[in-house]
């Protein structure tokens, strides 16, 4: 992220970062974390509650079906994803720091097993 600022170099000063830069990075970063073991297993223990028979290799599978349909989906689907699965951003000096919300993982994972795999390969 590019930052504005006066104080080159100074750590304890939180520049001003556009919504946009900070709307981007955070999708990116929450893509790259549905693809994290320890994020794939926190939503499994998760979603277990609501689905018992769900098994941990399913909601990897589920997970991983997201990227392959993230550029094809409506800016507004994106955005409703991001806003069910992100609970805060805190940026400071040291970055952004991303809360996910577990029951929003465990809504897109329904959501995507709910989608044939053979649907998502013609889609891509």
């Amino acid at each position: 992220m590019r930052t504005k600022g006066d104080a080159v170099g100074d750590t304890s000063i939180v520049r001003r970062v556009s919504a946009a830069e900070i709307e981007a990075a955070v999708v990116d970063q929450v893509r790259a974390l549905l693809r994290q073991p320890e994020i794939v297993v926190g939503t499994w223990r998760a979603t277990r509650r609501d689905a018992p028979d769900l098994t941990e290799g399913e909601t990897q599978d589920a997970l991983h079906r997201l990227e392959p349909l993230w550029e094809q989906l409506f800016p507004a689907e994106q955005a409703r994803i991001v806003r069910s699965l992100v609970e805060r951003v805190m940026v400071g000096p040291a970055g952004a720091d991303i809360r996910l919300r577990l029951d929003g993982l465990g809504g897109l994972v329904r959501d995507l097993g709910a989608i044939a795999p053979d649907a998502l390969r013609s889609a891509a």
